[in-house]
């Protein structure tokens, strides 16, 4: 029988940590896809730090590091700094890149760091048992906000492709969701392009990817996918900034 699809050379058979009906396991997927594409696989980076992405360097074929929590980014810059010629990729989440990690995002950003930041925006700190993170939405209920987010008591969520847009070292930001395959597929592209930008040596790049968390907001998969296009309606996906065209 002919096989017609398989995991990426950069993927081993290590089964992921993930829940049912989370979409980490899909950009996984995607980015040992795209690396693969690009015959980068060899010559890759990955950081992960603390949270749902903790486990991140046990499912690639690539070299990978452990950050503290937030740190990321600030590893990766270290990393880049000593291995240039190296692709590397952070793979955060909200409550980790939006919070603890926001001076290191920020930083990283305005300096122009040639990395490449994977940000999955789910809205909430799934590993750590549900509570609010900066993502999370106006009225959502978190274990630390179970009456629903109050803008009067928790302050605002925050956008972040939207402010990070605003300094001048960041190449490239878009917004994408893993809501559907049409989504998976631009996900792909945005992660592609992404990669791209850093090997041309353009400078920092952030994919923000908005997905589910069926497990944090008490869901079935099916219901958590569906919620999902409420996200889409406050978090707008698209190019946020692109210095060779675009934003």
């Amino acid at each position: 029988m002919k096989k017609v699809f398989g995991k990426s050379r950069l993927q081993n058979e290590v089964p992921l940590h993930y829940c049912p009906g989370c979409t980490h396991g899909i950009v996984h997927r995607l980015i040992g896809e795209v690396l693969e594409e690009m015959n980068a696989d060899k010559n890759v980076v990955g950081v992960f730090p603390v949270g749902c992405s903790v486990f991140g360097y046990n499912y690639y074929n690539a070299d990978g590091v452990q950050a503290a929590h937030g740190r990321a980014p600030a590893v990766a810059t270290g990393v880049k700094r000593v291995a240039p010629k190296s692709l590397v990729f952070t793979y955060q989440g909200d409550g980790d890149l939006a919070s603890i990690g926001m001076a290191e995002t920020v930083h990283a950003a305005t300096r122009g760091e040639n990395i490449t930041i994977v940000f999955i925006n789910n809205g909430i700190y799934g590993m750590t048992g549900g509570q609010m993170a900066p993502t999370t939405m106006l009225g959502d209920k978190a274990s630390t906000c179970p009456m629903g987010r109050d803008p009067k008591t928790h302050g605002h969520p925050i956008k972040v492709s939207e402010m990070l847009a605003t300094l001048t070292g960041p190449a490239y930001i878009e917004r994408t969701a893993c809501d559907t395959v049409a989504g998976v597929l631009k996900t792909k592209k945005a992660l592609k392009k992404a990669f791209e930008y850093q090997q041309a040596e353009l400078g920092f790049s952030m994919i923000e990817i908005l997905a589910t968390c069926p497990t944090g907001f008490h869901m079935r998969p099916s219901d958590a996918q569906k919620d999902m296009k409420r996200a889409m309606d406050f978090y707008p996906v698209g190019v946020y900034k692109d210095i060779k065209g675009g934003k």
